[in-house]
């Protein structure tokens, strides 16, 4: 169990890294106060252009994958027996990356949506279940133009595909249940702009606001 907890820990605090509010910060912006005052990539695209944005959510992405790819079997290689199943430890540290940027503790546990960091989980966990979530994601907003729209598209669609594919454990659709649940959630500010006709579309100018996430 101490492997189990050991990589726990270093995957939340992994995830926990604020990357949009560090590039903002970089660049003399607090991203909370501008926009829509969230530190994920589709604000700080908006805020500080599409070359860091899309850093971000590289980055974003980075975050997750390495939780499960790199850090995962890197810290195992310290423990001979780990007391639960290689691929249990694997699914845990992929939650604790995305509720490390979701809830990081370096911003009073007020974080992103995760979407990004999700999407880098399942790269390493469910690489195709990731290929039919991107297209729902592009399709949502070649539609729509709403980012948001699309995320949440991505987040059912990548739990749908996930329970779908009979090679992944039934654990693994239980947590990506989840962790849609919970994306969904986290835009429930999207959602609320979206019923009121004011969600920005892409193209449309951020305003700066007092930060209130």
């Amino acid at each position: 169990m101490v492997a189990c907890i050991l990589i726990v820990v270093a995957a939340y605090f992994l995830g926990s890294i604020p990357t949009g509010y560090l590039v903002a910060r970089a660049k003399g912006v607090d991203i909370r106060t501008v926009g829509s005052g969230n530190i994920g990539a589709t604000n700080a695209m908006r805020v500080l252009g599409k070359p860091a944005g899309i850093a971000v959510l590289l980055l974003d992405a980075l975050k997750g994958f390495a939780a499960v790819a790199w850090l995962c079997p890197g810290l195992l290689k310290l423990f001979s027996e780990p007391a639960v199943g290689i691929e249990m430890i694997r699914i845990l540290a992929g939650i604790a990356a995305v509720l490390g940027h979701n809830f990081t503790c370096w911003l009073k546990f007020k974080g992103g949506k995760g979407i990004a960091t999700t999407g880098g989980v399942y790269l390493a966990l469910a690489p195709l279940a990731v290929a039919v979530a991107l297209a729902a994601f592009l399709l949502a907003v070649l539609l729509t133009r709403y980012v948001s729209v699309g995320s949440i598209a991505a987040a059912i669609a990548l739990a749908a595909t996930v329970w779908c594919l009979p090679e992944h454990p039934l654990l693994l659709g239980g947590v990506t249940t989840a962790l849609c649940l919970m994306a969904i959630y986290k835009h429930k500010s999207n959602i609320k702009r979206l019923v009121a006709g004011t969600e920005s579309r892409i193209g449309q100018k951020p305003e700066i606001q007092e930060a209130t996430k």
